[in-house]
């Protein structure tokens, strides 16, 4: 495999996606990645608020029934192998989209499948806000609209800001298997040529690329929660 590798064929090969290929394959990988985490997020956060508000003990209990099938079905979705779940949602993405091959298709099974995590996460976050600082808030008079918008959120920012970072590097993952429905990117060069054509030295410095992705998004994550952090002030 190494000697098939770099051959002087190979290599020409590999020169050649990295000159023609890979630029526009990174900016489809950026793009599907930030907006499908967005939208995500955009969904995944009012339901994690939810979780922890609607709870017995949170600040706005809402009926038992309501929370268990919320619950059952965050559970599902998130129980659900990406790959499969790409499938099944094909009649979402055709009713959205208009089409379920190509990059813009993949958006809306990365969105299904990250707005579970994303509202897990945010309940996590959520779970960790000090509950003085909350009956501090209630005895005061405070609503629980104002309890989760001004007291809740703003105190697990560097919490919230530190997971959504895990949820865009876990979309990151899951965007470089949209390559095997037609998907853009980095992982459809990788497919493509790795794994369909045998052009390993592609596939690897695709994977190297998607790497280098990670750090810059963990990086990035990493500076925000750490510029957040009241405590580190």
């Amino acid at each position: 495999m190494l000697e098939k590798m770099f051959t002087s064929a190979s290599v020409e090969e590999a020169l050649r996606v990295l000159q023609e290929e890979i630029p526009f394959a990174i900016w489809e990988t950026f793009y599907v990645t930030v907006l499908s985490t967005l939208l995500a997020v955009v969904i995944g956060l009012p339901l994690g608020v939810l979780l922890v508000a609607g709870d017995k003990s949170g600040v706005r209990p809402l009926p038992k029934p309501f929370m268990a099938a919320l619950n059952v079905i965050i559970n599902l979705l998130r129980s659900i192998p990406f790959l499969i779940l790409m499938i099944m949602v094909f009649p979402l993405s055709r009713l959205i989209i208009g089409t379920t091959v190509g990059t813009p298709a993949t958006v809306v099974p990365l969105v299904v499948a990250a707005f579970p995590f994303v509202a897990r996460l945010v309940e996590s976050s959520l779970r960790e806000v000090n509950p003085n600082i909350i009956e501090a808030a209630q005895s005061m008079g405070a609503s629980p609209f104002q309890i989760v918008w001004k007291v809740m959120l703003p105190e697990s920012v560097p919490s919230l800001i530190s997971n959504f970072t895990i949820a865009i590097t876990t979309v990151l993952g899951y965007s470089a298997m949209s390559g095997i429905i037609g998907g853009g990117g980095l992982g459809k060069i990788a497919i493509n040529y790795g794994y369909y054509r045998y052009k390993y030295l592609v596939m690897v410095i695709a994977v190297i690329l998607l790497i280098i992705i990670v750090q810059i998004f963990q990086s990035i994550g990493t500076a925000a929660t750490v510029k957040s952090d009241k405590r580190l002030k």
